[in-house]
C-alpha cells in the first residue's frame, strides 16, 4: 500500500514549513543494517495452506471482518514455538487493518511480526518501510527515520522509489534538517519522469527556511513552466529576484503573470504597480492601478485613487490624474485632494473646475495653515481670470489672514486695484 495514500499532500508540505524543533538526529541507521539473517522461506501444511488461501480470498472479496475471523483462529492454533507461521499471520493482520485505516491495529501487527524476527529478508524488511509510515502518522519520528533508514540499507536498488526519498524528506522536515530534505526530495524529483507538485512545494519550503533565495529562485524557475497558471509561483519567484535585487527580473515575472490575467487580488495589483513606479514606469502603474479599480479588484479608497493620481500625473496624464483625484476626493475626509487637484486646474487655466476644487478644499477644510492660504490665493486668482473681481478680493482678502500667504495675496489685490482703474479710464 502506498505512502501518498495514506499521507496527503498538504501534510507533507505543513510538515516541511511548520517543524518543532526537535533536534537534528544523528542518521539512525539501525545497527541490523550489516548483520546478515539467515531466516529462509518455510513450508506450511496443506491445512494452514488452504486456510490462509481463504483469507487471502476474503481480503480479495473486502470482506475483511471474515478476513480477521480467519487470521484470529489461525493465530490461536498456531503453536508459540512456531515463529514463522506467528509472523505470517501477523503480517497479513497488519494489512487488513491498514486497509481498513485502523493504523494502530496495523502497527501493532507489524511490530509483533518484526519482533518475532522469523520472516525471510525480503519480507522482514519490507516492513520496515510500511512501520516507517506508520511512525510518521503517528508522528513517532524518530522511530519512523530509523525503520526507512534500515529499510534503504537493506533494500534492493530497484526497489527504492521516488515515494520513499519523500518519505525521508517529510520525516526529516519534523526534526527540523532542511539539507537532508533538500538533498532527498531532489533525488525523489529526479527519479520520476512526473513529479509531483508537493514535493516541489516541500522542496522550496526549505529553501525558504534557510533563506537560500538563489535556490528557491531555482526552485520557482523549474516549477513555473510545469504549473504555469498557478499565481502564487509567479508571485513567489518575483519577491525572491526582488529580495536578490534583481529588480528587471522581479518586475518582468510579475508584469508577465499580469498579461496572463493570473493577478486577481488587491495585493498582486498592487505589488505590480508599486514595481512600477520603484522602476520609474509610471504610465504603467497607473494603468494596472486604473485597471485594478475599475475592475473592482483594488478598493475604491482614498488611497488607492490617490495612488493612481500621483501615478498619472508622474506619466504627465494630466485628464487621467484629475479623474482619479476627484474620485478620492469623493471619499476623502480632508481636503488635500482636492487642493491637488486645483493646482492641476489652475496650471491647465480651467479656472471655473478650479474654483469648484478649491471651494470643494476649503469647506472640508482638515489641511495645513499653509495649504489653507494657498487654497484662497488660487481662489481668488480663479475668481479674478473669470471676472468676478470682488469675490477675487474677497479670497484674497482671507488669503492675507495667512502669514505665508500675506506677501502674495496683497500683491494680488494691488494687481485686482490696477486691472479696475485700466477698466475704468
Amino acid at each position: 500500500m502506498g505512502y501518498r495514500r495514506h499521507i496527503g499532500n498538504g501534510l507533507i508540505v505543513a510538515a516541511a514549513i511548520a517543524g518543532a524543533a526537535l533536534g537534528r538526529p544523528a542518521i539512525a541507521q539501525s545497527s541490523q543494517c550489516g548483520v546478515e539473517r539467515n531466516m529462509r522461506v518455510q513450508a506450511l501444511d496443506e491445512f494452514t495452506w488452504r486456510q490462509m488461501n481463504e483469507m487471502y480470498e476474503a481480503v480479495g472479496q473486502e470482506d475483511y471482518a471474515e478476513a480477521l475471523e480467519d487470521i484470529r483462529r489461525m493465530i490461536g492454533r498456531a503453536r508459540d514455538n512456531d515463529s514463522y507461521l506467528r509472523a505470517i499471520l501477523f503480517q497479513a493482520r497488519a494489512q487488513v487493518k491498514w486497509a481498513l485505516q485502523d493504523y494502530d491495529g496495523a502497527l501493532e501487527s507489524f511490530e509483533a511480526a518484526v519482533e518475532l524476527d522469523a520472516l525471510p529478508d525480503p519480507t522482514h524488511f519490507s516492513l520496515m518501510y510500511q512501520l516507517a509510515q506508520l511512525y510518521y502518522m503517528k508522528e513517532r519520528y524518530r522511530e519512523a527515520l530509523d525503520r526507512l533508514e534500515l529499510w534503504f540499507c537493506k533494500v534492493t536498488p530497484e526497489k527504492i522509489t521516488a515515494d520513499a526519498y519523500i518519505l525521508k524528506a517529510s520525516i526529516y522536515a519534523q526534526f527540523p534538517d532542511w539539507p537532508a530534505v533538500i538533498e532527498a526530495v531532489s533525488t525523489a524529483i529526479e527519479m520520476s519522469e512526473k513529479p509531483n507538485e508537493s514535493w516541489y512545494t516541500l522542496k522550496l519550503a526549505a529553501h525558504y527556511e534557510m533563506n537560500d533565495f538563489p535556490a528557491a529562485g531555482d526552485t520557482l524557475e523549474a516549477m513555473i513552466p510545469l504549473w504555469p497558471d498557478k499565481k502564487q509561483y509567479w508571485v513567489q519567484l518575483s519577491q525572491v529576484y526582488f529580495k536578490l535585487k534583481q529588480d528587471d527580473k522581479a518586475l518582468a515575472t510579475l508584469g508577465l503573470a499580469y498579461r496572463k490575467g493570473l493577478l486577481d487580488s488587491q495585493a498582486d495589483i498592487l505589488y505590480l504597480a508599486n514595481l512600477y513606479a520603484f522602476r520609474e514606469v509610471p504610465l504603467k502603474s497607473a494603468q494596472v492601478l486604473q485597471g485594478g479599480l475599475d475592475g473592482n479588484i483594488v478598493e475604491p479608497s482614498e488611497k488607492h485613487w490617490t495612488m493612481a493620481g500621483d501615478s498619472w500625473y508622474a506619466a504627465e496624464e494630466l485628464e487621467e490624474a484629475l479623474a482619479a483625484y476627484e474620485n478620492a476626493g469623493k471619499v476623502a475626509l480632508d481636503g488635500d485632494i482636492d487642493l491637488r487637484r486645483g493646482y492641476i486646474l489652475i496650471d491647465l487655466e480651467r479656472w471655473e473646475e478650479a474654483r469648484t476644487a478649491l471651494r470643494a478644499a476649503v469647506d472640508k477644510g482638515g489641511i495645513s495653515e499653509r495649504k489653507m492660504g494657498d487654497a484662497y490665493l488660487m481662489i481668488g486668482m480663479s475668481e479674478f481670470n473669470l471676472g468676478n473681481f470682488d469675490q477675487a478680493s474677497t479670497a484674497w482678502g482671507r488669503a492675507s489672514r495667512y502669514p505665508r500667504a500675506k506677501a502674495a495675496a496683497e500683491q494680488w489685490m494691488n494687481h485686482l486695484r490696477e486691472e479696475r482703474a485700466r477698466r475704468a479710464s
